[in-house]
């Protein structure tokens, strides 16, 4: 049986990429470090680490532990977390990873309901685009992930489980001075420069403006909505944002059109096998009961699309 003390070490060095840093992250010695990955290799019969000059780097299966015992560490952390609030929810800790335009949205509300329904249960945020949320939801890191998926997204893996929460529609967002005939039409635009945001929206982006029969020329590219908007009220560029984005943040001089047919989908993430914890469980009701912006007021957000505010459209 693999000693979770070891497997720390293993993913310490992993992550830092000495034993050195490893040994200061952890307050070990460098030679009980040292010690640790001789008897791991021991323990596994493979050799996980090599020599390169002064310094060490993982074999592939030094590397492939160390994803796995991620995996497992985070796994252990969130049991004894679960097990301390005694199967019940007057105690805990439950953490979430969203990123940032539900965190400037609904997650707070979310977050409000959660303490109103569960006062003693801590909830921890984390800002995170969804591949990232999702690698920490993988190894432990979190219990919740807030994630969008658009029509050509690829599949996430078989042991993530998808509670759909509502579906946020995509916007061309242009300057102010665009004539009428350019508002609402990305095929309008097939000259203009475009700002581009994180992976899955750069390939929403190119997906639509494909569509559309052109290639973008992508100028900018930033994850930071507050960015884009002000770079395209200095004419820089046009971008698609979310509706969230545009919730969260709306600078002047844009002007705002809703793309027909081009929503993403906004789910809670879960990992393993159900039933989840209870804490897990609570703050998956307070995210599905907490009304995005625009929403039509109904308590289930399953199946309705996020109406963009009057305001937002010029």
């Amino acid at each position: 049986m693999l000693d979770p003390v070891r497997l720390r070490v293993l993913v310490a060095v992993a992550a830092r990429g000495s034993v050195t840093a490893a040994a200061r992250e952890l307050h070990y010695s460098q030679p009980s470090v040292s010690h640790h990955l001789a008897r791991l290799e021991a323990e596994t019969g493979a050799k996980l680490v090599q020599r390169v000059g002064r310094g060490i780097r993982l074999t592939e299966a030094g590397r492939l532990l160390a994803e796995r015992a991620a995996e497992i560490l985070g796994r252990m952390e969130s049991a004894a977390a679960e097990l301390t609030a005694h199967v019940g929810l007057r105690a805990g800790r439950v953490r979430l990873a969203a990123f940032p335009s539900a965190l400037g949205t609904f997650v707070p509300a979310a977050a409000v309901r959660l303490a109103d329904d569960h006062p003693g249960l801590d909830l921890r945020l984390a800002e995170a685009e969804p591949p990232e949320a999702l690698r920490m939801l993988r190894a432990g890191d979190v219990d919740v992930a807030v994630i969008f998926r658009y029509e050509e997204t690829g599949p996430e893996d078989d042991d993530i489980r998808l509670t759909r929460l509502f579906d946020d529609p995509t916007c061309l967002v242009t300057p102010a001075s665009t004539t009428n005939t350019g508002v609402g039409s990305i095929g309008a635009h097939a000259a203009s420069r475009w700002i581009a945001g994180c992976d899955r929206c750069r390939s929403h982006l190119l997906d639509l403006c494909s569509r559309a029969g052109f290639e973008p020329r992508v100028s900018f590219t930033t994850d930071d909505y507050v960015a884009v908007q002000a770079m395209v009220a200095a004419g820089l560029g046009v971008a698609v944002l979310p509706a969230l984005a545009l919730s969260a943040h709306r600078s002047a001089g844009i002007r705002v059109a809703e793309l027909p047919g081009s929503a993403r989908r906004v789910f809670a993430a879960t990992y393993g096998e159900p039933p989840d914890p209870p804490a897990t469980a609570a703050l998956l009701t307070a995210l599905t009961r907490s009304e995005p912006p625009g929403s039509h007021g109904d308590d289930s957000l399953h199946g309705h699309t996020l109406a963009i505010s009057d305001n937002l459209i010029a």
